[in-house]
Protein backbone atom coordinates (compact mmCIF):
# COMPACT_ATOMS: atom_id res chain seq x y z
CA UNK A 1 0.00 0.00 0.00
CA UNK A 2 0.19 1.04 -1.96
CA UNK A 3 -0.82 2.95 0.90
CA UNK A 4 -2.38 6.64 1.39
CA UNK A 5 -0.76 8.36 4.91
CA UNK A 6 -1.66 11.81 3.80
CA UNK A 7 -3.98 14.57 5.78
CA UNK A 8 -7.22 15.69 4.23
CA UNK A 9 -8.16 16.30 1.41
CA UNK A 10 -5.51 14.21 -0.18
CA UNK A 11 -5.06 11.82 2.51
CA UNK A 12 -8.86 10.09 1.88
CA UNK A 13 -9.31 11.28 -1.88
CA UNK A 14 -12.76 11.01 -1.10
CA UNK A 15 -15.16 12.78 -3.15
CA UNK A 16 -18.92 12.22 -3.55
CA UNK A 17 -19.35 9.27 -1.44
CA UNK A 18 -16.13 7.83 -3.56
CA UNK A 19 -12.79 6.01 -2.06
CA UNK A 20 -9.79 6.92 -3.71
CA UNK A 21 -7.68 4.66 -2.01
CA UNK A 22 -3.71 3.57 -2.06
CA UNK A 23 -4.24 0.00 -3.48
CA UNK A 24 -6.15 -2.90 -3.79
CA UNK A 25 -8.42 -4.44 -1.38
CA UNK A 26 -6.85 -8.25 -0.11
CA UNK A 27 -8.46 -11.49 0.98
CA UNK A 28 -8.53 -11.72 5.07
CA UNK A 29 -5.69 -12.62 6.44
CA UNK A 30 -5.19 -16.06 7.98
CA UNK A 31 -3.37 -17.05 10.93
CA UNK A 32 -0.87 -14.56 13.03
CA UNK A 33 -1.98 -11.18 10.47
CA UNK A 34 -5.41 -11.26 11.27
CA UNK A 35 -5.90 -13.44 15.15
CA UNK A 36 -3.26 -11.40 17.33
CA UNK A 37 -6.23 -9.24 18.82
CA UNK A 38 -6.88 -5.81 19.04
CA UNK A 39 -4.25 -3.52 18.81
CA UNK A 40 -4.08 -1.32 22.31
CA UNK A 41 -0.25 -0.74 22.03
CA UNK A 42 1.69 -1.54 24.76
CA UNK A 43 5.48 -0.91 26.42
CA UNK A 44 6.30 -4.37 25.38
CA UNK A 45 5.04 -4.19 22.17
CA UNK A 46 7.17 -1.49 21.04
CA UNK A 47 10.46 -1.23 23.28
CA UNK A 48 12.85 -2.25 20.94
CA UNK A 49 16.72 -1.60 20.35
CA UNK A 50 19.18 -0.26 22.61
CA UNK A 51 18.25 0.90 25.73
CA UNK A 52 14.55 0.17 25.65
CA UNK A 53 14.04 -2.33 28.21
CA UNK A 54 11.54 -1.60 30.70
CA UNK A 55 13.63 -1.00 34.38
CA UNK A 56 16.15 1.31 34.37
CA UNK A 57 15.22 2.54 30.97
CA UNK A 58 16.27 5.91 29.97
CA UNK A 59 13.22 8.62 30.75
CA UNK A 60 12.58 8.64 26.63
CA UNK A 61 11.70 5.19 27.00
CA UNK A 62 9.68 5.56 29.31
CA UNK A 63 7.93 8.16 28.02
CA UNK A 64 7.24 5.89 24.93
CA UNK A 65 6.10 3.15 26.69
CA UNK A 66 3.66 5.58 27.98
CA UNK A 67 2.26 7.01 25.13
CA UNK A 68 1.83 3.66 23.44
CA UNK A 69 -0.06 2.56 25.97
CA UNK A 70 -2.54 5.79 25.81
CA UNK A 71 -1.52 6.90 29.10
CA UNK A 72 -1.31 11.02 27.44
CA UNK A 73 -1.54 12.45 30.89
CA UNK A 74 0.67 10.56 32.59
CA UNK A 75 3.02 11.18 29.34
CA UNK A 76 2.91 14.79 29.67
CA UNK A 77 3.17 14.77 33.43
CA UNK A 78 6.58 12.69 32.97
CA UNK A 79 7.98 15.15 29.99
CA UNK A 80 6.88 18.09 32.41
CA UNK A 81 9.24 16.85 34.95
CA UNK A 82 12.21 16.00 33.27
CA UNK A 83 12.52 19.00 31.16
CA UNK A 84 12.44 20.94 33.94
CA UNK A 85 15.14 18.96 35.31
CA UNK A 86 18.38 20.94 35.43
CA UNK A 87 20.55 17.88 34.22
CA UNK A 88 18.61 17.03 31.19
CA UNK A 89 20.93 16.80 27.58
CA UNK A 90 19.55 18.07 24.38
CA UNK A 91 19.39 14.88 22.87
CA UNK A 92 16.78 13.74 25.66
CA UNK A 93 15.06 16.89 25.61
CA UNK A 94 14.29 16.73 21.88
CA UNK A 95 12.69 13.46 21.88
CA UNK A 96 10.83 14.18 24.89
CA UNK A 97 9.30 16.90 22.73
CA UNK A 98 8.70 14.67 19.41
CA UNK A 99 7.04 12.50 22.53
CA UNK A 100 4.69 15.23 22.71
CA UNK A 101 4.06 16.00 19.51
CA UNK A 102 3.85 12.58 18.94
CA UNK A 103 0.84 12.56 21.31
CA UNK A 104 -0.34 15.17 18.70
CA UNK A 105 -0.38 13.50 15.78
CA UNK A 106 -1.65 10.51 17.47
CA UNK A 107 -5.06 12.78 18.38
CA UNK A 108 -4.99 14.32 15.11
CA UNK A 109 -5.11 10.08 13.04
CA UNK A 110 -8.09 9.27 15.83
CA UNK A 111 -10.38 11.92 16.37
CA UNK A 112 -13.61 10.12 16.91
CA UNK A 113 -15.13 9.55 20.06
CA UNK A 114 -17.10 6.14 20.08
CA UNK A 115 -20.71 8.32 19.16
CA UNK A 116 -19.05 9.91 16.22
CA UNK A 117 -17.56 6.54 15.01
CA UNK A 118 -20.86 4.51 15.90
CA UNK A 119 -23.16 7.64 13.61
CA UNK A 120 -20.45 7.42 10.56
CA UNK A 121 -20.93 3.63 10.75
CA UNK A 122 -24.72 3.83 10.52
CA UNK A 123 -24.75 6.29 7.66
CA UNK A 124 -22.90 2.95 5.35
CA UNK A 125 -25.08 0.52 7.86
CA UNK A 126 -28.23 2.03 8.77
CA UNK A 127 -29.83 -1.06 10.75
CA UNK A 128 -26.80 -1.18 12.86
CA UNK A 129 -27.03 -3.60 15.79
CA UNK A 130 -24.96 -2.93 18.99
CA UNK A 131 -23.40 -6.44 18.85
CA UNK A 132 -22.11 -5.30 15.89
CA UNK A 133 -20.68 -3.02 16.47
CA UNK A 134 -19.28 -3.92 19.71
CA UNK A 135 -17.64 -7.24 17.76
CA UNK A 136 -16.00 -4.91 15.00
CA UNK A 137 -14.68 -3.24 18.23
CA UNK A 138 -13.20 -5.86 20.22
CA UNK A 139 -11.58 -7.44 17.05
CA UNK A 140 -10.24 -3.93 16.56
CA UNK A 141 -11.68 -4.27 12.98
CA UNK A 142 -12.89 -0.92 14.05
CA UNK A 143 -9.29 0.40 14.55
CA UNK A 144 -9.13 2.86 17.96
CA UNK A 145 -6.96 3.32 20.93
CA UNK A 146 -7.49 3.94 24.33
CA UNK A 147 -6.60 7.25 25.85
CA UNK A 148 -7.15 8.31 29.44
CA UNK A 149 -9.19 5.21 29.58
CA UNK A 150 -11.44 6.52 26.68
CA UNK A 151 -11.71 4.87 23.05
CA UNK A 152 -10.89 7.29 20.15
CA UNK A 153 -11.75 5.69 16.28
CA UNK A 154 -8.95 5.97 13.54
CA UNK A 155 -10.30 8.99 11.48
CA UNK A 156 -10.59 5.81 8.27
CA UNK A 157 -11.80 3.18 10.95
CA UNK A 158 -15.14 2.88 9.35
CA UNK A 159 -13.82 2.84 5.59
CA UNK A 160 -11.68 0.34 6.32
CA UNK A 161 -13.50 -1.76 8.39
CA UNK A 162 -14.91 -2.74 4.64
CA UNK A 163 -11.96 -4.03 3.39
CA UNK A 164 -11.01 -5.74 6.62
CA UNK A 165 -14.19 -7.75 7.08
CA UNK A 166 -15.88 -9.74 4.94
CA UNK A 167 -19.15 -9.60 7.31
CA UNK A 168 -19.20 -5.69 7.33
CA UNK A 169 -18.72 -5.26 3.83
CA UNK A 170 -22.18 -7.54 3.47
CA UNK A 171 -23.75 -5.13 5.58
CA UNK A 172 -23.41 -2.14 3.50
CA UNK A 173 -26.32 -0.46 2.10
CA UNK A 174 -24.95 0.43 -1.04
CA UNK A 175 -21.53 -0.67 -2.22
CA UNK A 176 -18.42 1.54 -2.14
CA UNK A 177 -16.85 3.06 -5.63
CA UNK A 178 -12.56 2.08 -5.26
CA UNK A 179 -10.14 3.78 -7.67
CA UNK A 180 -7.73 1.04 -7.25
CA UNK A 181 -4.69 1.92 -9.66
CA UNK A 182 -4.48 0.69 -12.97
CA UNK A 183 -1.99 -1.31 -12.49
CA UNK A 184 -3.17 -3.54 -9.47
CA UNK A 185 -4.53 -6.27 -11.77
CA UNK A 186 -2.75 -7.81 -14.95
CA UNK A 187 -2.99 -5.68 -17.96
CA UNK A 188 -1.01 -5.04 -21.71
CA UNK A 189 1.71 -3.48 -19.74
CA UNK A 190 2.92 -6.46 -17.91
CA UNK A 191 2.58 -8.47 -21.32
CA UNK A 192 4.39 -5.76 -23.01
CA UNK A 193 7.51 -6.36 -19.66
CA UNK A 194 7.10 -10.19 -20.48
CA UNK A 195 7.68 -10.22 -23.69
CA UNK A 196 10.24 -7.40 -24.16
CA UNK A 197 12.62 -9.38 -21.48
CA UNK A 198 12.30 -13.18 -23.22
CA UNK A 199 12.98 -11.03 -26.60
CA UNK A 200 15.72 -9.46 -25.58
CA UNK A 201 17.25 -10.95 -22.79
CA UNK A 202 17.22 -8.00 -20.79
CA UNK A 203 16.19 -7.08 -17.27
CA UNK A 204 15.73 -3.14 -17.88
CA UNK A 205 12.45 -3.30 -19.90
CA UNK A 206 9.09 -1.05 -21.38
CA UNK A 207 10.28 1.78 -20.85
CA UNK A 208 8.29 5.12 -20.68
CA UNK A 209 9.56 8.97 -20.54
CA UNK A 210 7.56 11.38 -17.79
CA UNK A 211 7.41 14.42 -17.50
CA UNK A 212 6.05 15.52 -13.79
CA UNK A 213 5.57 18.41 -11.95
CA UNK A 214 5.51 18.38 -8.07
CA UNK A 215 4.30 21.10 -5.77
CA UNK A 216 3.54 21.86 -2.24
CA UNK A 217 1.04 24.69 -1.16
CA UNK A 218 1.04 25.62 2.34
CA UNK A 219 -1.73 27.38 3.81
CA UNK A 220 -2.53 31.35 3.72
CA UNK A 221 -1.29 32.55 7.19
CA UNK A 222 -0.13 29.26 8.56
CA UNK A 223 3.37 31.56 8.73
CA UNK A 224 3.38 34.66 10.30
CA UNK A 225 4.00 37.29 7.00
CA UNK A 226 7.25 38.04 6.07
CA UNK A 227 8.92 34.77 7.59
CA UNK A 228 10.95 32.41 5.45
CA UNK A 229 9.02 29.26 4.03
CA UNK A 230 11.62 26.21 3.85
CA UNK A 231 10.29 23.69 1.26
CA UNK A 232 11.77 20.22 0.45
CA UNK A 233 9.81 18.38 -2.64
CA UNK A 234 10.83 15.26 -3.08
CA UNK A 235 13.59 14.20 -6.58
CA UNK A 236 14.41 11.31 -8.27
CA UNK A 237 18.43 9.66 -8.30
CA UNK A 238 19.51 8.59 -11.06
CA UNK A 239 19.14 4.48 -10.68
CA UNK A 240 21.09 2.54 -14.01
CA UNK A 241 18.56 0.86 -15.36
CA UNK A 242 15.47 1.72 -13.43
CA UNK A 243 15.42 5.29 -14.44
CA UNK A 244 18.32 7.51 -15.99
CA UNK A 245 18.27 11.06 -18.19
CA UNK A 246 16.31 13.41 -15.61
CA UNK A 247 16.32 16.85 -16.54
CA UNK A 248 15.41 19.61 -14.51
CA UNK A 249 13.30 21.91 -16.54
CA UNK A 250 11.99 24.46 -13.99
CA UNK A 251 11.03 25.42 -10.40
CA UNK A 252 8.78 27.82 -8.75
CA UNK A 253 10.48 30.16 -7.33
CA UNK A 254 13.41 29.88 -9.71
CA UNK A 255 16.33 29.20 -6.95
CA UNK A 256 16.76 26.01 -5.96
CA UNK A 257 19.35 23.37 -4.28
CA UNK A 258 19.21 19.80 -5.55
CA UNK A 259 20.50 17.50 -3.49
CA UNK A 260 23.61 15.49 -4.62
CA UNK A 261 23.08 12.06 -6.27
CA UNK A 262 24.15 10.61 -3.70
CA UNK A 263 21.40 11.33 -1.27
CA UNK A 264 19.28 8.41 -0.39
CA UNK A 265 16.48 10.72 0.47
CA UNK A 266 17.03 12.95 -2.29
CA UNK A 267 14.64 16.46 -2.48
CA UNK A 268 14.78 19.72 -3.83
CA UNK A 269 15.02 22.46 -1.29
CA UNK A 270 13.14 25.94 -1.42
CA UNK A 271 12.58 29.19 -0.02
CA UNK A 272 10.15 31.50 0.17
CA UNK A 273 9.17 34.71 2.49
CA UNK A 274 5.05 34.31 3.29
CA UNK A 275 2.50 36.89 2.67
CA UNK A 276 -0.42 37.27 4.13
CA UNK A 277 -3.76 36.43 3.54
CA UNK A 278 -1.89 33.68 0.61
CA UNK A 279 -1.13 30.96 0.06
CA UNK A 280 2.75 29.69 -0.14
CA UNK A 281 3.47 27.82 -3.11
CA UNK A 282 6.08 25.74 -4.59
CA UNK A 283 6.84 23.61 -7.57
CA UNK A 284 9.21 21.74 -9.76
CA UNK A 285 9.14 20.24 -13.21
CA UNK A 286 11.40 17.65 -14.61
CA UNK A 287 11.70 14.96 -17.23
CA UNK A 288 12.67 11.69 -16.96
CA UNK A 289 13.16 7.72 -18.47
CA UNK A 290 11.75 5.13 -16.36
CA UNK A 291 12.51 1.25 -17.24
CA UNK A 292 9.79 -1.66 -16.31
CA UNK A 293 11.83 -4.71 -14.34
CA UNK A 294 11.81 -8.28 -15.13
CA UNK A 295 13.60 -11.18 -13.80
CA UNK A 296 13.16 -14.21 -15.04
CA UNK A 297 14.39 -16.14 -11.83
CA UNK A 298 14.99 -20.02 -12.05
CA UNK A 299 14.62 -21.43 -8.39
CA UNK A 300 16.51 -24.24 -9.24
CA UNK A 301 19.61 -21.51 -10.34
CA UNK A 302 19.10 -19.71 -7.22
CA UNK A 303 22.26 -20.46 -4.70
CA UNK A 304 23.16 -20.05 -0.71
CA UNK A 305 24.44 -16.32 -0.44
CA UNK A 306 27.90 -17.57 1.33
CA UNK A 307 30.82 -14.72 3.01
CA UNK A 308 29.11 -11.59 1.55
CA UNK A 309 30.29 -8.90 3.85
CA UNK A 310 28.88 -6.32 1.95
CA UNK A 311 25.19 -7.55 2.08
CA UNK A 312 25.73 -7.64 5.94
CA UNK A 313 24.33 -4.24 6.20
CA UNK A 314 21.33 -5.68 4.91
CA UNK A 315 20.61 -8.75 6.83
CA UNK A 316 20.48 -8.15 9.97
CA UNK A 317 17.81 -6.21 12.29
CA UNK A 318 17.60 -2.53 12.30
CA UNK A 319 15.47 -0.78 15.23
CA UNK A 320 12.85 0.29 15.78
CA UNK A 321 11.20 -1.00 12.35
CA UNK A 322 13.11 -4.03 11.59
CA UNK A 323 13.43 -6.31 14.62
CA UNK A 324 13.50 -10.63 14.97
CA UNK A 325 10.67 -10.62 17.91
CA UNK A 326 9.70 -13.44 19.17
CA UNK A 327 6.31 -13.28 17.15
CA UNK A 328 8.24 -12.19 13.97
CA UNK A 329 10.41 -15.91 13.79
CA UNK A 330 7.12 -17.59 14.91
CA UNK A 331 5.58 -16.58 12.40
CA UNK A 332 8.47 -16.99 9.95
CA UNK A 333 8.53 -20.33 11.10
CA UNK A 334 4.68 -21.40 10.53
CA UNK A 335 5.14 -19.58 6.57
CA UNK A 336 8.47 -21.12 5.92
CA UNK A 337 8.34 -24.47 7.44
CA UNK A 338 10.99 -26.87 6.13
CA UNK A 339 11.75 -24.92 3.02
CA UNK A 340 15.36 -24.08 2.16
CA UNK A 341 15.30 -22.64 -1.65
CA UNK A 342 15.93 -18.71 -0.93
CA UNK A 343 13.68 -17.86 -3.69
CA UNK A 344 11.06 -20.56 -2.83
CA UNK A 345 11.28 -18.93 1.02
CA UNK A 346 10.61 -15.33 -0.74
CA UNK A 347 7.49 -16.63 -2.05
CA UNK A 348 5.90 -18.27 0.77
CA UNK A 349 6.86 -14.88 2.71
CA UNK A 350 5.19 -12.71 -0.42
CA UNK A 351 1.78 -14.18 -0.05
CA UNK A 352 1.75 -14.87 3.55
CA UNK A 353 2.24 -10.65 3.32
CA UNK A 354 0.24 -10.46 0.47
CA UNK A 355 -3.09 -12.04 2.57
CA UNK A 356 -3.12 -9.67 5.28
CA UNK A 357 -6.00 -6.96 4.03
CA UNK A 358 -4.96 -4.10 2.65
CA UNK A 359 -6.32 -0.57 4.73
CA UNK A 360 -5.60 2.95 5.27
CA UNK A 361 -2.84 4.03 7.51
CA UNK A 362 -2.36 6.25 10.53
CA UNK A 363 0.61 8.13 9.94
CA UNK A 364 4.11 6.58 10.63
CA UNK A 365 5.94 9.33 12.48
CA UNK A 366 3.11 7.40 15.55
CA UNK A 367 4.81 3.90 15.24
CA UNK A 368 7.00 2.88 17.27
CA UNK A 369 7.47 -0.77 15.29
CA UNK A 370 6.11 -0.65 12.15
CA UNK A 371 6.99 -4.67 10.84
CA UNK A 372 5.39 -5.34 14.09
CA UNK A 373 2.20 -3.33 13.79
CA UNK A 374 1.75 -4.80 10.59
CA UNK A 375 2.37 -8.24 12.10
CA UNK A 376 -0.92 -7.41 14.75
CA UNK A 377 -3.08 -5.14 13.76
CA UNK A 378 -4.72 -7.36 11.31
CA UNK A 379 -4.52 -4.90 8.00
CA UNK A 380 -1.61 -3.03 6.37
CA UNK A 381 -0.84 -0.04 4.00
CA UNK A 382 1.91 -0.87 1.37
CA UNK A 383 5.14 0.33 3.52
CA UNK A 384 3.88 -1.87 6.26
CA UNK A 385 3.76 -4.99 4.41
CA UNK A 386 6.78 -4.36 2.88
CA UNK A 387 8.69 -3.66 5.95
CA UNK A 388 7.34 -6.82 7.63
CA UNK A 389 8.57 -8.76 4.18
CA UNK A 390 11.76 -7.14 4.71
CA UNK A 391 11.74 -8.08 8.33
CA UNK A 392 10.74 -11.78 7.46
CA UNK A 393 13.29 -11.97 4.44
CA UNK A 394 16.62 -10.95 6.47
CA UNK A 395 15.26 -13.51 9.59
CA UNK A 396 15.35 -16.14 6.78
CA UNK A 397 19.37 -14.76 5.69
CA UNK A 398 17.75 -12.90 1.99
CA UNK A 399 18.93 -9.74 2.20
CA UNK A 400 16.60 -6.23 1.62
CA UNK A 401 16.52 -2.59 1.05
CA UNK A 402 13.75 -0.23 1.12
CA UNK A 403 12.45 1.93 -1.79
CA UNK A 404 9.22 4.29 -2.00
CA UNK A 405 7.99 6.99 -4.49
CA UNK A 406 4.81 7.94 -6.66
CA UNK A 407 3.27 5.74 -8.57
CA UNK A 408 0.99 7.11 -11.67
CA UNK A 409 -1.12 6.66 -14.84
CA UNK A 410 -0.63 9.41 -17.29
CA UNK A 411 -2.62 12.23 -15.49
CA UNK A 412 -5.17 10.03 -14.40
CA UNK A 413 -4.04 8.21 -11.39
CA UNK A 414 -0.81 9.45 -8.82
CA UNK A 415 -0.72 7.86 -4.97
CA UNK A 416 2.31 7.54 -2.82
CA UNK A 417 3.75 3.77 -2.76
CA UNK A 418 6.45 1.89 -1.26
CA UNK A 419 8.29 -1.03 -2.23
CA UNK A 420 11.58 -2.93 -2.01
CA UNK A 421 13.95 -5.09 -3.02
CA UNK A 422 15.68 -8.68 -1.88
CA UNK A 423 19.11 -10.01 -3.45
CA UNK A 424 19.58 -13.40 -4.93
CA UNK A 425 22.29 -15.13 -6.05
CA UNK A 426 23.08 -15.34 -8.34
CA UNK A 427 20.77 -13.07 -10.08
CA UNK A 428 21.41 -9.90 -7.88
CA UNK A 429 19.17 -7.59 -6.79
CA UNK A 430 15.36 -7.80 -7.73
CA UNK A 431 12.81 -6.04 -6.74
CA UNK A 432 9.72 -6.99 -5.35
CA UNK A 433 5.97 -5.02 -4.59
CA UNK A 434 3.92 -7.00 -2.40
CA UNK A 435 1.33 -4.87 -1.89
CA UNK A 436 0.11 -5.10 -5.32
CA UNK A 437 1.00 -8.64 -5.01
CA UNK A 438 0.19 -11.84 -6.94
CA UNK A 439 -1.98 -12.26 -10.19
CA UNK A 440 -3.94 -15.42 -9.43
CA UNK A 441 -5.70 -14.88 -12.20
CA UNK A 442 -3.83 -13.93 -14.73
CA UNK A 443 -3.94 -15.99 -18.11
CA UNK A 444 0.03 -15.97 -18.58
CA UNK A 445 1.65 -17.84 -15.64
CA UNK A 446 4.67 -15.68 -15.92
CA UNK A 447 2.89 -12.72 -15.09
CA UNK A 448 1.11 -14.22 -11.40
CA UNK A 449 4.34 -13.24 -9.73
CA UNK A 450 5.24 -10.53 -11.84
CA UNK A 451 5.85 -8.11 -8.99
CA UNK A 452 8.44 -10.90 -7.31
CA UNK A 453 11.39 -9.78 -9.26
CA UNK A 454 9.80 -7.09 -11.33
CA UNK A 455 8.09 -3.59 -11.70
CA UNK A 456 6.48 -1.46 -13.93
CA UNK A 457 7.38 1.76 -15.06
CA UNK A 458 4.65 3.80 -13.92
CA UNK A 459 6.52 4.83 -10.74
CA UNK A 460 9.38 6.89 -10.07
CA UNK A 461 11.81 5.83 -7.22
CA UNK A 462 12.42 8.99 -4.80
CA UNK A 463 14.00 7.49 -1.56
CA UNK A 464 16.19 4.48 -1.49
CA UNK A 465 16.44 4.17 2.28
CA UNK A 466 14.45 4.75 4.90
CA UNK A 467 14.98 7.12 8.20
CA UNK A 468 17.55 9.32 6.36
CA UNK A 469 18.06 12.60 6.45
CA UNK A 470 17.64 15.45 3.67
CA UNK A 471 19.77 17.76 2.40
CA UNK A 472 19.60 20.67 3.60
CA UNK A 473 18.79 18.89 6.94
CA UNK A 474 15.60 19.99 8.72
CA UNK A 475 16.09 21.99 11.68
CA UNK A 476 12.91 21.17 13.22
CA UNK A 477 10.96 17.80 13.40
CA UNK A 478 10.54 15.73 10.24
CA UNK A 479 6.51 15.19 8.95
CA UNK A 480 6.85 12.51 7.88
CA UNK A 481 9.83 10.05 9.67
CA UNK A 482 10.28 7.39 7.37
CA UNK A 483 10.56 8.44 4.09
CA UNK A 484 10.12 11.29 1.95
CA UNK A 485 7.23 11.60 -0.77
CA UNK A 486 4.87 14.17 -0.15
CA UNK A 487 7.52 16.75 1.13
CA UNK A 488 8.35 18.83 3.90
CA UNK A 489 7.99 22.14 5.53
CA UNK A 490 9.22 24.45 8.03
CA UNK A 491 10.07 27.98 9.49
CA UNK A 492 11.55 29.37 11.94
CA UNK A 493 9.09 28.77 14.32
CA UNK A 494 9.05 24.63 13.54
CA UNK A 495 7.93 22.35 11.23
CA UNK A 496 4.61 22.57 9.38
CA UNK A 497 2.65 19.43 9.45
CA UNK A 498 0.45 17.55 6.80
CA UNK A 499 -2.57 19.90 7.71
CA UNK A 500 -1.26 22.74 7.29
CA UNK A 501 -0.29 22.31 3.50
CA UNK A 502 -1.07 20.12 0.22
CA UNK A 503 1.00 18.40 -1.94
CA UNK A 504 0.15 17.81 -5.70
CA UNK A 505 1.97 15.74 -8.58
CA UNK A 506 1.19 15.52 -11.64
CA UNK A 507 2.45 12.63 -14.77
CA UNK A 508 2.66 12.98 -18.26
CA UNK A 509 4.18 9.93 -20.33
CA UNK A 510 5.40 11.94 -23.46
CA UNK A 511 5.73 9.96 -26.81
Amino acid sequence: MLHSRDWAPRWWRRVDGIEHPHGSAKPLARGWGATAGAFLLVASYCLTGDARAVGGAPIQAEVEAQVDAGDFRGAEERIDAALAAADIDADTTRALQFERERMRRIRLDFPLTEAEARQKLRERIPDLRDDEFAGWKRSNQLEHLVIDGQPYYFNRSVSNLFRISPEAATRLSKPIVRNDGPMESANAYHAEAVRDAQESGKSSVAPRRVRVTQSIVVNADAVPAGETVRAWIPYPRALPGQQENIRFADSVPARHQIAPESTLQRTVYLEKPAQAGKPTEFSITYDLTVFGQVNRIDPAKVTALGRRPDLAPYLGERAPHIVFSDDIRRFSREVVGDETNPYRIAQKLYAAVDRIPWAGAREYSTLTNISDYALHAGHADCGQQTLLLMTLLRLNGIPTRWQSGMVYSDGKYDNLHDWGWFYLAPYGWVPMDVTTGQFKDAKDPSIEWFYLGGLDAYRIAFNDDYGTDLVPAKRHFRSETVDSQRGEVEWAGGNLYFDQWDYGFEAQVLQ
